[in-house]
C-alpha cells in the first residue's frame, strides 16, 4: 500500500504539512507523495488571474496516482478534496478515499457551492490579482489552536496566495461515487464548521469523528496513521 496526501487551500510544501503522520507511516513501511498544487504557485508559475487552476491540481494530482500500479489511499485535506474528487476517478490503483474535514462535491460542483457567498473572515481576497489566501495573524487561532508551538511557529512560513479560480471551476468526476471513502469530521475545527463536515460526510461510505482541529495529522498523527493503517 502507498498513500497520496493532497494538501488543501492556500498552502504549500504539502510534504510538510503531511510529514509527521508521513514519518510514522514510513516508520510501518508504508510510503507516501505529497504532489504540488500549481494553483498554489508550487509549479513555477504562480497564482492569479492568469495563473493555474483546477484543471492543473488535477493533472498533477492524477499524475502521481498514476506512477505507480501499488494499491493507493489518497487522503484529500479540505479543498484537496475538490481537488481528489476528479483526479481519483477511474485510476485503478487507488482503493479508498480518506477526506479530511474536507469537500466531497458531486459532479459539476465547485468549492464556491459550500459556502454563503462571502470570504471566510480568515482569507484575504485580492480581486485585482486573482489570488486569495490565509491570514497569517488568524491562522494559528482557525487552524492549529490543538498542534504544538513548533508546528505553529513553522506553519506560517508554508502558506501560499493561490488563484481565486478555483473557487468557482467545477469538477467533472466523482470519485466518491466508484471507491469506498471515509470521511474525518474534525470536530474542533474552527476553519470548517463540523455541521458542514456532518453534512459533507453523508456521501462517504463511512465516517469517523476525531476531537482535533482544522489538521489533526500534525495536532494527532499516531491517531491519523491508525486509521489509515486500519484500512
Amino acid at each position: 500500500m502507498r498513500v497520496v496526501f493532497v494538501h488543501g487551500a492556500c498552502v504549500q510544501n504539502g510534504s510538510w504539512w503531511w510529514h509527521r503522520t508521513a514519518e510514522l507511516l514510513e516508520e510501518r513501511g508504508v510510503l507516501s507523495v505529497a504532489p504540488a498544487l500549481p494553483s498554489c504557485g508550487e509549479a513555477g508559475r504562480p497564482g492569479g488571474v492568469e495563473g493555474p487552476g483546477l484543471s492543473e491540481d488535477i493533472a498533477a494530482v492524477r499524475q502521481a496516482l498514476l506512477d505507480s500500479d501499488e494499491p493507493t489511499v489518497v487522503v484529500a485535506h479540505s479543498y484537496g478534496g475538490i481537488v481528489t474528487t476528479e483526479a481519483a476517478a477511474g485510476v485503478g490503483s487507488v482503493r479508498h478515499l480518506v477526506m479530511v474535514s474536507s469537500y466531497l462535491p458531486d459532479v459539476g460542483q465547485s468549492l464556491s457551492e459550500f459556502g454563503d457567498g462571502s470570504p471566510a473572515p480568515f482569507l484575504d481576497v485580492d480581486p485585482d490579482a486573482g489570488t486569495f489566501g490565509v491570514r497569517p495573524e488568524l491562522l494559528v487561532d482557525t487552524f492549529l489552536q490543538d498542534c504544538d508551538p513548533e508546528v505553529q511557529a513553522r506553519a506560517a512560513d508554508h502558506l501560499a496566495r493561490q488563484s481565486v479560480r478555483v473557487a468557482g471551476q467545477p469538477v467533472g468526476a466523482a470519485a466518491w461515487q466508484q471507491v469506498p471513502s471515509t470521511y474525518v469530521v474534525c470536530a474542533q475545527d474552527r476553519g470548517t464548521p463540523p455541521r458542514l463536515q456532518r453534512k459533507f460526510a453523508r456521501r462517504a461510505s463511512s465516517v469517523v469523528e476525531l476531537n482535533a482541529g482544522h489538521h489533526p495529522f500534525l495536532s494527532q498523527p499516531s491517531v491519523v496513521r491508525d486509521l489509515l493503517l486500519g484500512l
